[in-house]
């Protein structure tokens, strides 16, 4: 009964029954391919392509293809692809997990699949952990493709933008997952769309899937760059805006907080700072740093809107009046403050770009992947990336024998008789490949290998083409090798002569990993192929994973009984429960990545709108439209501000004709006494008609093309300037949200709901900025987009930790005789220091 029950609900007998179909198909097709000539078997590569352009399907195209590609194989590379190898690149091509054993082929089986998806013209992505996998496979299987008629690129982190768009061009690009993600974000921060590499990500076959979608999902890529000078800037401004005088060089409008420069004023910043035009674009950091002070100065106030603690600026909610630590103002408000007070100007460094592998892969219109151990985390795939795990069975029954875990009492015991075991096994020439979980462990086993007086060598997942070598070479006589468990992942061990007689690969595992997986893997170097066997773990009661899960019992019981380091406990009850509690961390482990992907989910949502909208600005011509709706954006909010009362006596119409002509329009267009008759709508449809009046002259002067520029340059910098600083204010967000679980919220619902206000403050901010620049600047004979900042790729691994706080100092106030910090190179006396 149990046996029919098992039947009917393994999910993964019924799929393979549905893919030995589909092997069926392709097999029945084996004469007819291998009768066709070398040209006439490349010829079917333009066949299909013709075939596809006229609307037949991918899926229907896939016995023939199939066939073609494995008796190109068969050909060219000298392998013919076996039945379960089918069975694999089908489950392959319909966007699912191939969970193949170490040494069943999965590199050939990914061919048939790739070949098969790259005949559309969209490009076939074949994503390896290093570099070096990516190519060696791209130089082996290239050669497959290659005689094809497909082309086949190599991305690397080496190369220039020319030589990565033309490996992004090719039909088939191998790269590494790092590479791929990082030239995403490159790519949405080009100034001209001639500069991008990447074609739109249509289909990926990832290879060792489990490492980089479940084990590196939680590490975010990062594009940093330097802002040094933001901090000097932020200094000098709050020292010029110190010298400013209220309603002569400013106005401040209480209800609305709104700091804005007169005209006096932007002619005391252009004398002090020497320069001709504060609009101009190349002074928007100046313009934006001195607005930003303003800000702190007028409307910001120390004990009220926030504290100083400890070296730092602590907001206070305005509603409750709690400290909200860990959040800072967006938009260079956060530095202006920290500068009015006193305080080191916190900016080293931005972040100009990030993105998880968790949602840069889920961006592909298909992704599958296949490792040889994917099972144990079946759930995660298929709950984030919707991707189904199918086990295809060995071409070979599996010889190899698994030996219940051995458990001592104490660490060293536990690796003297590992130890034992390996210097037993070496002199019958049984080659032995030890798996430790850390490389402190490498080092104890390699210092007890020596005492013994036994040759061997030690990697650990830090040069990977040689250790590839040394890996390959594993499986020979008398070989012993020790290694992390992730060293030469990807690389097949091959028996060498005489290994079978005695006994083949032996494994030997020094302590259970956390991950089922982990040591599933380690299990799979040995008995490739049907080859013979054993692996062996040797673990004890003072290992983490014992400690932690309750093994007080058993040590109690093992010292009653008067067990020594000289006998071990082997049993499967005992590796029953050593499994149990790795279900367990795996469980946690899970939760934790899902709770990251829904935070991360809300950067992710706000990063496709403002990538979506600028790529519109570089594939658009004519922005024209847009930077008018920018403009009547800014203008209506503008009026509603201001007219927001239901008494008309209490608007603030001297607040609206400062703000327009500030921003918008010269002095005198619009005033405050032809306001007065007017109602709100009518206020809003005469600026507009002023506006669009200006913007029309300014055009006709500048002539169209170049205005077409002008607002290109204009709405790139904006975006961006803003986009990094949204970026840093929801970092800092998220950083202290976790807080807001002490007052009984919840932190991700909290999260959600500010980041979308932050993100709406920060579209209406691109808004007036645009605004402000579109109409204020002066168009130069020079006119060039400009990077916001420098950026750089940032090692993922690196950055995986919590950045270091850096110490807080006072900062040291001017001296009259001393330089001043404006930067114009006179005494401060004669320079900010004079200004009345």
């Amino acid at each position: 009964m149990l046996g029919v029950l098992n039947k009917v609900f393994d999910l993964n007998k019924r799929e393979l029954k549905r893919l030995e179909k589909i092997a069926d198909k392709v097999e029945a097709l084996e004469s007819t391919m291998e009768a066709l000539t070398d040209d006439e078997l490349r010829g079917k590569t333009d066949e299909f392509r013709g075939r596809y352009a006229k609307g037949e399907s991918i899926d229907s195209l896939l016995p023939e293809a199939f066939a073609v590609a494995r008796e190109g194989s068969r050909r060219v590379l000298g392998m013919f692809p076996f039945r379960v190898q089918i069975m694999g690149a089908a489950a392959l091509n319909e966007g699912n997990i191939a969970e193949m054993k170490t040494g069943e082929g999965k590199t050939l089986t990914s061919t048939l699949s790739i070949y098969l998806n790259a005949i559309t013209g969209l490009g076939a992505h074949v994503v390896t952990v290093n570099e070096y996998l990516s190519s060696r496979d791209a130089a082996e299987m290239g050669k497959l493709y290659n005689f094809l008629g497909l082309s086949v690129g190599l991305n690397l982190n080496s190369m220039s933008k020319e030589e990565k768009r033309e490996a992004y061009a090719a039909d088939v690009t191998y790269s590494t997952n790092n590479e791929l993600g990082f030239d995403y974000l490159r790519d949405n921060m080009v100034l001209y769309k001639e500069d991008k590499v990447q074609r739109p990500l249509h289909y990926a076959v990832i290879d060792e899937v489990d490492s980089i979608l479940i084990d590196e999902a939680r590490t975010p890529l990062i594009i940093s760059g330097q802002a040094n000078k933001a901090a000097l800037l932020y200094k000098q401004a709050n020292a010029f805006v110190r010298t400013l005088t209220k309603e002569v060089d400013y106005s401040y409008e209480e209800s609305t907080k709104g700091v804005t420069l007169t005209d006096t004023g932007v002619e005391k910043v252009e004398k002090a700072f020497n320069i001709d035009n504060l609009f101009d674009l190349t002074h928007v950091r100046l313009n934006h740093a001195i607005n930003q002070s303003l800000k702190a100065h007028a409307s910001m106030h120390l004990d009220v809107d926030y504290v100083v603690q400890e070296g730092d600026i602590v907001i206070v909610d305005s509603f409750t009046g709690r400290l909200m630590k860990g959040r800072r103002y967006s938009d260079g408000l956060h530095q202006a403050i920290e500068a009015k007070e006193g305080l080191e100007v916190q900016n080293e460094s931005m972040t100009m770009a990030t993105i998880t592998f968790q949602n840069f892969f889920r961006m592909y219109d298909k992704l599958s992947g296949m490792t040889g151990t994917a099972k144990t985390e079946e759930e995660e795939f298929r709950n984030i990336y919707n991707m189904n795990v199918i086990a295809i069975p060995t071409n070979r029954p599996i010889a190899r024998d698994d030996r219940a875990d051995l458990i001592y009492a104490s660490m060293n015991g536990k690796y003297e008789a590992a130890a034992a075991d390996i210097a037993e096994r070496n002199k019958n020439g049984q080659p032995v490949l030890i798996g430790t979980v850390a490389i402190e462990t490498s080092e104890i086993i390699s210092k007890l290998l020596t005492k013994h007086g036994i040759k061997h060598n030690v990697l650990n997942a830090k040069n990977h083409e040689h250790e590839a070598e040394i890996i390959a070479t594993a499986g020979h006589l008398g070989s012993v090798t020790i290694a992390t468990n992730m060293a030469g992942r990807g690389t097949d061990i091959k028996l060498g002569d005489g290994v079978i007689e005695v006994g083949g690969l032996a494994v030997i595992g020094t302590e259970r990993h956390e991950s089922r997986r982990i040591d599933n893997q380690l299990r799979g170097r040995s008995g490739r192929q049907g080859d013979p066997g054993v692996t062996q773990f040797y673990l004890s009661m003072e290992d983490e994973l014992m400690r932690r899960f309750g093994s007080d019992n058993m040590r109690a019981m093992m010292s009653k009984l008067g067990m020594d380091d000289s006998q071990p406990i082997q049993s499967k009850m005992v590796s029953r429960a050593v499994e149990s509690a790795q279900k367990r961390v795996e469980g946690n482990n899970f939760d934790s990545r899902k709770r990251l992907l829904q935070y991360d989910d809300v950067l992710r949502q706000q990063r496709e709108i403002i990538y979506k909208e600028r790529n519109e600005v570089l594939e658009t011509e004519n922005m024209r439209v847009l930077v008018e709706s920018m403009l009547f954006g800014a203008i209506e909010r503008l009026v509603s501000t201001h007219t927001s009362s239901e008494n008309k006596a209490d608007w603030s119409l001297k607040g609206i004709e400062d703000y327009v002509q500030a921003n918008l329009l010269p002095e005198g267009v619009i005033t405050q006494s032809e306001l007065e008759s007017l109602s709100s709508e009518e206020m809003i449809e005469k600026i507009k008609q002023e506006v669009i009046s200006f913007y029309d002259a300014k055009e006709e002067e500048m002539t169209a093309e170049r205005m077409r520029e002008f607002e290109k340059v204009v709405l790139l910098r904006s975006i961006d300037s803003k986009w990094i600083d949204h970026i840093d204010a929801m970092d800092q967000l998220r950083q202290g949200i976790h807080l807001r679980a002490y007052g009984q919220t919840d932190p991700l619902r909290e999260y959600q709901s500010e980041g979308f206000a932050m993100f709406e403050a920060m579209v209406d901010s691109i808004q007036e900025d645009v605004a402000k620049y579109a109409m204020k600047a002066e168009i130069r004979n020079n006119l060039e987009r400009e990077e916001v900042a420098k950026g750089q790729a940032v090692n993922p691994k690196e950055e995986s930790g919590p950045a270091k706080k850096k110490p807080m100092r006072k900062e040291v106030s001017v001296g009259r005789n001393d330089l001043c910090p404006c930067g114009s190179g006179e005494k401060f006396k004669n320079c900010h220091g004079a200004v009345k």
